[in-house]
């Protein structure tokens, strides 16, 4: 910089780091990447001669994008994916154990995996009052490392991955360039360039396929500018850490959950200095300590609502005894092996989406919509999506809702939500019995509707049986009435 020029430039600089001055004129939340510190080097340099810059094309997103320069005429094709029609079922490393419990498997998400142990209700009050075991292993696990690391995964992310400290984590969202929910993950900066990823099970092919693709830079990520490739992508390592080949990497991925589940994981035994580690875990943090002679990856994170959660990630060699010997120390606790139906009655409770229901799928609701705009950070001045987002209409909201009896029918995804004028305004999501013995449920609805306190009607199971004409009928016939429920505030109070 011409050494007249210096003090200016040094200031602007710092004011963009710091949030103080705008990118442009027209968008109002975009800031730019910080803080980042300024230094003069004290060189002196003559006058630039005046020269034609040079613009990479492909770049997502620079100071002055909008007005100064035009995109490329060139264009990156769509991305396109297709569901394998595979109908075999894949077996975690668990699938036996959990058949020895007596379990009652269940498909899911291209898995077989246990629906429940002994019964829904008393897994449900495990997890609420001592804690209940949950096999995820079949869960997307990645590792994102590399000098760019950070940024890459913040050109696919919605949420601020270069904001996480080590040792903390953050709930996230890849998004299309239309803003559409490609999958919901967890994001734990694990070191200062290494970051583990938790991806649906269900979805865990289709994410590596689009986020590799991202990385080529072989796929339309802007629609505004069809030929931007994602920042950062040339210096992160991308690795599926269930893949073999990741040796001793390998993680896989049990869930404890529960207000006894820090005990217990005390009780495999350590040493004073992971003890304290793991007693001092906040919620989103994470450490790695051994217990019990087991190498683990502790993150106080999970999927139930309950405050005091864990997740961990042990080697797939070291699964089964860990479970074993976690079920084993558990026993005077009153720890419970879970299920799939208690996972989804504890998340549905606390309010969480389940993909495919509560967020995309066919109603195709978005972030806001689903009640996670909070997690998008439009200040980011670019990600895949935000365009989109900025001006996305989701035209209704998912509330949380629950049945003012108990004893009535369960309702179902995609039964009518009615006003109390019988107006249909929605439909259910999911549904589940909570702690209270209540049936409990999401639905997505208009938005003149999701203040708690509004009631409603749902018509359960709407599409099992078919009615006659209201005019034709007589005297003794029999019509599908409504259940009146109450929408509660979006997310279960945390204890």
């Amino acid at each position: 910089i011409p050494a007249a020029d210096s003090v200016w430039v040094k200031t602007w600089l710092r004011d963009l780091s710091d949030g103080y001055v705008a990118l442009d004129d027209v968008d109002v939340h975009a800031k730019a990447p910080g803080a980042v510190a300024v230094h003069d080097r004290g060189m002196s340099i003559a006058p630039l001669t005046a020269i034609d810059p040079v613009v990479q094309t492909n770049k997502p997103y620079f100071n002055g994008i909008a007005s100064t320069h035009a995109a490329s005429n060139a264009s990156l094709p769509e991305y396109s994916w297709r569901e394998s029609e595979s109908i075999e079922l894949r077996k975690s490393l668990l699938n036996e154990t959990h058949r020895a419990l007596g379990a009652k498997m269940t498909p899911f998400g291209g898995w077989d995996m246990p629906l429940w142990y002994s019964s829904v209700s008393d897994e449900h009050a495990a997890v609420r009052t001592t804690a209940g075991l949950f096999d995820v292993s079949h869960m997307g696990i990645w590792e994102a490392s590399g000098v760019t690391a950070a940024e890459f995964l913040n050109a696919i992310c919605a949420n601020d991955v270069a904001a996480l400290d080590v040792g903390n984590s953050l709930y996230t969202h890849l998004l299309d360039p239309d803003a559409n929910v490609i999958d919901d993950l967890m994001v734990y900066r694990h070191d200062v360039h290494r970051y583990l990823i938790v991806v649906n099970a269900a979805n865990d092919t289709k994410d590596w396929s689009w986020v590799n693709a991202v990385q080529a830079g072989s796929v339309l990520i802007d629609r505004q500018r069809p030929a931007a490739q994602a920042s950062g992508r040339g210096g992160v390592t991308l690795r599926n850490l269930r893949d073999k080949a990741s040796g001793s990497d390998m993680r896989v991925d049990i869930a404890l959950q529960g207000p006894q589940s820090r005990e217990l994981l005390l009780a495999l035994g350590t040493d004073k200095t992971s003890a304290a580690r793991v007693q001092g875990l906040k919620r989103t943090e994470l450490c790695e300590v051994t217990l019990g002679g087991f190498d683990l990856i502790i993150s106080r994170t999970g999927y139930t609502g309950e405050p005091l959660s864990f997740e961990l990630f042990v080697h797939p060699d070291r699964v089964v005894d860990l479970w074993n010997e976690l079920m084993q120390a558990g026993k005077p606790l009153g720890v419970q092996p879970c299920g799939l139906a208690a996972r989804d009655s504890t998340r549905t409770e606390a309010g969480l989406p389940l993909y495919g229901h509560e967020m995309s799928g066919e109603l195709n609701i978005g972030v806001a919509a689903a009640g996670f705009a909070a997690y998008v950070k439009t200040y980011k001045p670019w990600f895949i999506g935000r365009e989109a987002f900025m001006t996305r209409d989701d035209s209704g909201q998912v509330v949380r809702f629950r049945f003012n009896e108990k004893g009535v029918r369960m309702a179902h995804t995609g039964d009518p939500v009615v006003d109390k004028r019988g107006r249909v305004i929605g439909q259910v999501t999911s549904c589940a019995i909570d702690s209270d013995g209540y049936l409990l449920g999401q639905a997505f609805v208009e938005y003149a509707y999701v203040k708690p306190g509004t009631p409603l009607g749902i018509f359960q199971s709407a599409s099992e049986k078919t009615e006659p004409a209201r005019a034709a009928l007589k005297r003794g016939d029999r019509v599908r009435l409504n259940d009146w429920v109450t929408v509660l505030q979006r997310f279960m109070k945390k204890r």
